[in-house]
């Protein structure tokens, strides 16, 4: 259902566009004059608002103007007995959806409305799809580790030296791979990733170089790898720390010889394939312990890159949660929701053990949770610890 605020200051009117609407399924509030409409505004996202133009207080324009400062993806239609061509154009040269005059046409006024609607909704999941198919998000901050990686990415990007990323679980390590294929000169190619982690030991080697049919009792087809998938792009490999010492040995005859084979074939098939690793482990100690191939982390980290925890870049939380505010609120079709300096500065002490991953986590559950504003009262009912 949805919520339509009339702003009239005739009491017959607002009281007739209420019983027509309300009979239509449209869920009603109204306001008295432009002042009680704007506050109205800022209280709650409305669907649509018709507005009269001339009013006390604050006439229909005015309204027009600072509701556009507020949330422009809400359609308005102005209404008015007073109007002409002119004041109809001036309407939607200042933001306004359409111009009806009174008394307006039952018909014209319904069709209008819903017009609105469907462009409204148009515009609000436009924008959420263009976010989803944006090619890579910002890397958002301002403290010295980001700039430093940041001019650091700028630097390497254009080569093809390999890269080895680390840091805690959460801290955007996959946004810098992606920050250096999107700056190389291989983005028009793929950037393929492989979570290596989250594949079985037995089938890793097939995931990474592919596979002939009948190699083994599941190789029902063909199947093509990654590094073949990623030819003449990026390959990305995470948590390359959890690769098992027999696939490693691959990798890294990958890297020297520029050459796959897939399992259950003899031939070799050369590719060219940047490699960009991630781990949130300590490789060396991990070679210490014969858990990871030397030679491997020597091919790997040409150019080492570690991303710092959000606890070593505090500085950076209140731009995260203006992006992560905006991003949420977006995706569900809502008004950002502000939120005020003591709710900041309690999120800026917190001790963020999932880093920049639970940061999200937690503006989302605000978003939810919290009422108009979030505030420093909402931080301790729903993210300090009890």
């Amino acid at each position: 259902m949805a919520d339509i605020l009339i702003i009239d200051d005739e009491k017959a009117i607002r009281k007739t566009l209420t019983e027509i609407l309300s009979f239509e399924g449209y869920k009603i509030e109204e306001a008295s004059d432009g002042e009680e409409g704007i506050k109205k505004f800022k209280e709650k996202t409305y669907d649509l608002v018709l507005c009269d133009i001339k009013m006390p207080k604050m006439d229909g324009i005015e309204f027009l103007q600072k509701a556009g400062e507020i949330n422009t993806d809400v359609p308005v239609i102005m209404i008015s007995g007073h109007g002409n061509i002119e004041t109809a154009v001036d309407a939607v040269k200042k933001g306004a959806f359409d111009y009806i005059s009174k008394p307006p046409d039952l018909n014209r006024l319904l069709i209008t409305i819903r017009n609105a609607m469907d462009k409204s909704t148009l515009v609000s999941e436009t924008k959420v799809l263009k976010r989803k198919v944006s090619r890579v998000q910002e890397i958002i901050g301002e403290s010295s580790p980001i700039k430093k990686i940041k001019d650091t990415i700028d630097k390497v990007a254009p080569t093809d030296a390999r890269i080895l990323i680390t840091g805690d679980n959460g801290v955007g390590k996959e946004l810098v791979a992606r920050w250096i294929h999107e700056k190389s000169n291989r983005s028009s190619a793929p950037i393929v990733e492989v979570n290596c982690a989250a594949i079985p030991t037995e089938l890793i080697e097939s995931e990474l170089f592919g596979h002939e049919k009948g190699s083994f009792t599941s190789a029902i087809k063909q199947r093509i790898g990654k590094f073949e998938s990623a030819n003449g792009g990026t390959l990305f490999l995470d948590e390359i720390g959890d690769m098992s010492l027999n696939a490693q040995a691959k990798v890294l005859r990958a890297l020297q010889e520029g050459k796959i084979t897939r399992v259950g074939a003899d031939k070799d098939i050369n590719v060219d394939v940047r490699v960009i690793a991630a781990t949130n482990k300590d490789l060396l100690k991990e070679v210490e312990e014969k858990k990871f191939r030397l030679d491997l982390y020597h091919r790997l980290s040409v150019i080492l890159i570690h991303v710092p925890s959000l606890n070593e870049r505090r500085d950076d939380i209140p731009m995260l949660i203006d992006q992560f505010l905006a991003d949420i609120c977006t995706d569900y079709g809502i008004a950002q929701k502000p939120i005020d300096a003591d709710a900041i500065s309690l999120l800026k002490e917190y001790d963020w053990t999932g880093n920049i991953r639970e940061l999200r986590n937690v503006v989302e559950r605000l978003v939810i949770l919290s009422g108009k504003i979030i505030t420093a009262e909402d931080i301790k009912s729903y993210v300090l610890p009890k």
